[in-house]
């Protein structure tokens, strides 16, 4: 956390659709001592790159902020200190040159900050401490969770070290300390309701809730640069908000990652219209039937059902299954 902030001609039936699936953060209640953080299980890598003690923090620590992952936690506390166990200056004593202290990497007044507003539960320093590995999880945790975890993890993450890279690779790390191995999440088919298998997917489909009612656009990457989008468009730059590079067309875009049956889709799978010769349409999968898309001329960002009387549903794949590569900057 080096810069950390306190408070915070075409037919016009050309149709692009963006099927979001949903990721959820379940939000569970609890007392002033939090419980175990949800979900994933710890993966191979996971149990034999944490130290078990910051194991056990970690997963303890995401109970500080309902519906957070603790592969998150830890994916922070890899990237920034290698789980405290880096030999750099600032990591268990005084500070590194941005003034940041500890596992987590704090700067002492954003600390401060979140410890007045978020008592720490007991088994950590008297007073709380940035370099208390306990007190940094929790506290980080926290500073997560007001920074719009779990709903909007890339936001969140963003706020922590305010790099694209930096969110890239925490992401990247999550899912590999992750297994997985559950049933993946279903869907709600709305997006105040986001659920999603991974860290990864969530961002994607965070990404794409958040430009619903932007305008349709022919060829339009976005409302900065085209004033709205187009059905590629909106699915290649909410993947590569995961820093996932996928093809701007649809006919490319279709070739892009493993086919996926449709009775086993998950959210975040692009849905693809048409036929082999010629895919239209590319829509990101929601859950519950329902696509986030950029339909057509006309109509703007929306929700809609991904099958319809008549349609030409053609295939699914999961970009998601491209793991993004390690940010060359670490």
């Amino acid at each position: 956390m080096f810069a950390k902030a306190l408070g915070a001609g075409a037919a016009a039936v050309v149709f692009c659709s963006v099927v979001i699936a949903a990721v959820v953060a379940t939000v569970a209640v609890f007392d002033h001592t939090p419980t175990p953080g949800p979900g994933t299980a710890p993966s191979t890598e996971a149990l034999t790159d944490i130290p078990p003690e910051m194991l056990v923090l970690y997963q303890q620590g995401a109970g500080s902020c309902p519906g957070l992952d603790w592969s998150i936690l830890a994916a922070i506390g890899k990237v920034e200190t290698d789980h405290g166990r880096s030999p750099l200056p600032g990591v268990a004593s005084g500070e590194n040159f941005a003034g940041a202290g500890g596992p987590m990497q704090f700067l002492a007044p954003t600390f401060d900050s979140v410890v007045a507003r978020h008592p720490l539960p007991p088994g950590g320093a008297t007073p709380p401490s940035r370099y208390d590995p306990h007190d940094a999880i929790h506290a980080a945790a926290h500073y997560l969770c007001d920074s719009g975890a779990p709903a909007d993890l890339y936001a969140a993450i963003f706020a922590y070290n305010h790099a694209d890279w930096y969110v890239r690779d925490v992401l990247a790390q999550a899912d590999r300390y992750s297994t997985h191995a559950t049933t993946p999440p279903p869907g709600s088919g709305d997006c105040t309701d986001i659920r999603a298998a991974n860290p990864t997917t969530a961002t994607v489909i965070s990404f794409a809730c958040q430009q619903l009612g932007q305008p349709y656009v022919w060829g339009g990457n976005g409302p900065e640069q085209s004033g709205g989008w187009d059905c590629s468009g909106l699915t290649q730059a909410a993947y590569a908000k995961a820093g996932i590079t996928i093809p701007r067309t649809t006919y490319d875009q279709v070739h892009t990652g493993p086919r996926i049956p449709e009775d086993q889709l998950q959210p975040g799978d692009l849905l693809f219209y048409g036929t082999a010769s010629d895919v239209h349409h590319v829509s990101l999968y929601l859950g519950a039937g329902k696509m986030l898309h950029a339909p057509t001329f006309g109509q703007p960002v929306q929700i809609s059902d991904y099958r319809w009387p008549g349609d030409d549903y053609y295939a699914a794949t999961r970009p998601a299954a491209l793991a993004p590569a390690p940010d060359p900057q670490l």
